[in-house]
This record gives structure tokens, C-alpha cells and sequence, in this order.
């Protein structure tokens, strides 16, 4: 690791959801830079002796990179641990950038992302067979353009799964767009505040129609994940379309079928 810059997605919240590969990475690292702002600090518990630990929630980029820089430079084994994974929303390009300008070696360790927890904690599938076989991971134009042609309005027409990161403010811009889009008001959504957080997580369900006013109620306004899929609520489905995977009627490599389909011509 000597002299490298490793990028570590640290999960979700959950310390003991990022990965072996990313646990052993802290535990090797002479030098470890966490978003605290997002990161749990109980992360920290696997960092030897003498690491030189720092919370970067008060730096700006420059400061970021310029950190990065000086411990990599000095023969450090480097970690910059971030939320979820470090591919989405993570800035990772702008980091990474600067550090091939210098020659500095980079790694990149995937991590599990909130999208994901959020599902898992609602017991949820963000797929089911002949419901939707699509997940789209997205955001409401904030601050932040969209490119054009992914606009909420045209990405919902899909109506597949949307997972909206960074939204929870924009709640009502979040209805208007689905119900344009053409969603039904009763569509069901699940906002999940802090997934995986010990002691922390909150899951919040409702519809299209009065999901903001139950997120204002609980006080919800960062840190949290929509969900809006018509494979919401699926546990409670009376009827389900079967997986043809598990089907002893489907033959795969691994397993002949029980019975032969029989076709009527």
C-alpha cells in the first residue's frame, strides 16, 4: 500500500457493512481521511496505532486533495473513506485527477450504497419478475444541473424503480414530477433516513400524496434515501409472479426441470 491512495466505500452507516477488503485496508493504513459529516467514526476502531486519522467534513476540495497529496508523497498508505460507494455522488473523478497529475498510485474499494440498505431495511425487492426489471439511480435538480434528457418527469415515465439520492428537501418537487410523469397519487413510496445507522434509522411509508407530510412530521430534512417502485409493499402481494431461476418447470445449467413445459400448438 505504500505511497497509494485508496478510495474506500464505507457502506451505508452500518460500520460493520463495508467490506473485508475495505476493514483491512483501514487496519494496514498509515493515513485515513473520513467524510465525518457521513461516515460513522466507529469505523475508526480498526486503524493501528499511531494513524494519523482527520475528519475532512470542514475541508473544501483543494484542502481534500492537497491532504491526499502530502501523505501519499511521504511513502503513506492512504485511505479516504467515504459514504456508500464511492462512485456515486462521491466526487471521485475530481480527487482522483489531481492525483494522477503527480504520479500518486489509486485504488478503489466499492462499498455498499444506500440505495441498497434502504431496500434491505424495508425488506424490499427493487425488482420483481413481470413488475420491473429496472433500477434507476437518480436526483432532483437542485443546485446541481441535470444533463439534459434526465430530468425526473422524463425519467419517471420508465416507471420502473427510481432511487432518488439527495432529495429528501425537494419532496414536493419530487410529487409534482411522478404525478406528471403520470404516477398515481396512491403510488407507494419509502423514504429511509439513515439506513443501516444503529439506533439512528428511521423508515418512513406512505404515497405520493401524503409522503411529504410525514417526513415533515418525523422531522426528516437529510440523510435519506426515496424509494418509489411499483414493487413497494410486494411482501403483502396475495398474488406473485415466480422467479423463473427457482421454477422446477426451468432447466439451467445446474439444474434440470422437474416437468417438460408442455406448448399447445
Amino acid at each position: 500500500m505504500s505511497g497509494k491512495v485508496w478510495f474506500v466505500g464505507a457502506g451505508p452507516g452500518d460500520p460493520e457493512l463495508i467490506t473485508v477488503k475495505g476493514r483491512d485496508l483501514i487496519a494496514q493504513a498509515d493515513a485515513i481521511l473520513f467524510a465525518g459529516s457521513l461516515v460513522s467514526q466507529a469505523a475508526m476502531r480498526w486503524a493501528k496505532p499511531g494513524c494519523a486519522v482527520e475528519d475532512s467534513k470542514g475541508m473544501d476540495l483543494e484542502q481534500i486533495v492537497a491532504w491526499l497529496i502530502e501523505k501519499a508523497q511521504k511513502g503513506e498508505a492512504v485511505v479516504r473513506l467515504q459514504t456508500g460507494d464511492p462512485g456515486l455522488y462521491g466526487a471521485l473523478i475530481e480527487m482522483v485527477q489531481p492525483l494522477d497529475a503527480q504520479g500518486i498510485d489509486v485504488g478503489v474499494v466499492p462499498g455498499v450504497s444506500s440505495a441498497m440498505a434502504s431496500a434491505a431495511a424495508g425488506v424490499e425487492s427493487l425488482t420483481l419478475p413481470e413488475v420491473t426489471q429496472t433500477v434507476i439511480l437518480t436526483r432532483v435538480e437542485g443546485r446541481t444541473p441535470m444533463p439534459e434528457g434526465e430530468s425526473l418527469p422524463e425519467l419517471a415515465k420508465h416507471h420502473c424503480t427510481l432511487c432518488l439520492f439527495l432529495s429528501i428537501t425537494l419532496l414536493k418537487k419530487v410529487q409534482a414530477d411522478l404525478l406528471e410523469a403520470g404516477w398515481s397519487p396512491d403510488a407507494p413510496v419509502l423514504v429511509v433516513h439513515k439506513a443501516s445507522w444503529p439506533d439512528k434509522e428511521k423508515i418512513i411509508r406512505g404515497t405520493l400524496t401524503d409522503i411529504r407530510e410525514k417526513c415533515r412530521a418525523e422531522k426528516i430534512n437529510s440523510q435519506a434515501m426515496i424509494i418509489v417502485s411499483p414493487t413497494i409493499g410486494a411482501r403483502d402481494w396475495s398474488e406473485l409472479k415466480k422467479s423463473k431461476l427457482y421454477d422446477k418447470n426451468f432447466s439451467h445449467r445446474f439444474r434440470k426441470a422437474t416437468h417438460k413445459t408442455v406448448h399447445e400448438s
